[in-house]
């Protein structure tokens, strides 16, 4: 069995819901395939070094196993760690010396006696601790403190955001001094597991590339996976500058999207305009051979449209008065 908590999130700014998980999942097979980054707790260490020897047999070296959980009660994580052990001095340029290296699951090691610091690592998921290995073989086990999080979006009514448009960006969820939050996975394509360290985060949803955006707060619990949907406010529109309605596309347009507080939203050319908008008032405007045309439109959740804006003289004439 495995935890998992499901959560709907609403609106354009921050919301949080959860619902209540079932019981916490063991097997990290559950937790997805987004194992592909590096934990940021290893800055100060030095880099890894290829083809490092994992499994010396020379006299005098002692054994040591390393297991890692995502809960203190968990049951071994069985692939898509990352092990990476220390030696507990700075060398010259400050760093601490990497001396071994494995990927998987529990691994074992054969060191000279002495002390060594140990990281696993869990896609964005870690954990360090200080070992001493001896003469004797010896097991040691790292309690990640980690759980998953999948994301995905709906608009109003529940209809599925289309996953070619949509991104999400994990930032912390305390911000500093200056209002900012440190970035820690961009871009983030929907349905794909995250493996994190329990806590807070802000997520950032984008649907489109202007101005969907949501932001949400969210929390991981450690052995649970909490998959979060969230609800974007928005549609598609394809505009385009035509002679009568229903007609061909005029080229060579430039575009303006102005909000109704009078901020450019997006400029554009060509002959379709296609892009995604919030919801909300705003005002298109289509320049072509050096006259202007405009027209007001309104973008409601979840209704996609076409928007012809007619290149009539009467239009244009209005557009220039304005002017």
């Amino acid at each position: 069995m495995r935890g998992v908590t499901r959560l709907l999130v609403r609106g354009q700014c921050v919301a949080v819901a959860f619902f209540a998980a079932t019981a916490a999942f063991a097997q990290e097979a559950d937790m997805g395939s987004a194992s592909g980054f590096s934990s940021p707790a290893l800055n100060s260490y030095a880099p890894a070094i290829d083809e490092l020897p994992l499994a010396q047999t020379a006299v005098g070296l002692g054994k040591i196993t390393l297991a890692a959980q995502l809960t203190s009660n968990g049951a071994d994580i069985t692939r898509g760690l990352v092990w990476r052990i220390f030696g507990p001095k700075p060398g010259p340029d400050g760093k601490l010396p990497l001396v071994a290296s494995a990927q998987g699951g529990s691994s074992s090691f054969q060191l000279a006696p002495g002390s060594y610091l140990v990281h696993a690592s869990f896609g964005r998921a870690g954990a360090t601790k200080k070992i001493t290995v001896g003469r004797d073989s010896k097991h040691e086990s790292l309690v990640l403190d980690a759980g998953g999080l999948k994301l995905n979006a709906v608009l109003a009514g529940g209809e599925r955001v289309k996953p070619s448009l949509l991104k999400f960006s994990v930032y912390e969820a305390k911000a500093d001094a200056k209002g900012q939050r440190a970035l820690i996975i961009p871009d983030v394509s929907p349905n794909t597991v995250i493996r994190l360290n329990s806590g807070n985060y802000q997520i950032v949803s984008t649907y489109g590339s202007v101005n969907a955006v949501t932001r949400s707060d969210i929390k991981v619990e450690a052995g649970k996976l909490v998959e979060a949907t969230i609800e974007h406010h928005a549609a598609e529109l394809t505009m385009k500058l035509v002679r009568e309605p229903g007609g061909e596309a005029i080229a060579d347009t430039s575009w303006s999207i102005i909000s109704d507080s009078g901020d450019p939203v997006r400029e554009f050319v060509g002959a379709y305009a296609s892009m995604v908008l919030a919801e909300g008032e705003y005002t298109i405007i289509a320049k072509n051979r050096d006259r202007l045309y405009q027209k007001d439109f309104r973008v409601e959740s979840g209704k996609n449209q076409e928007v012809e804006v007619i290149a009539s003289e009467d239009a244009a004439d209005q557009t220039d008065e304005a002017d």
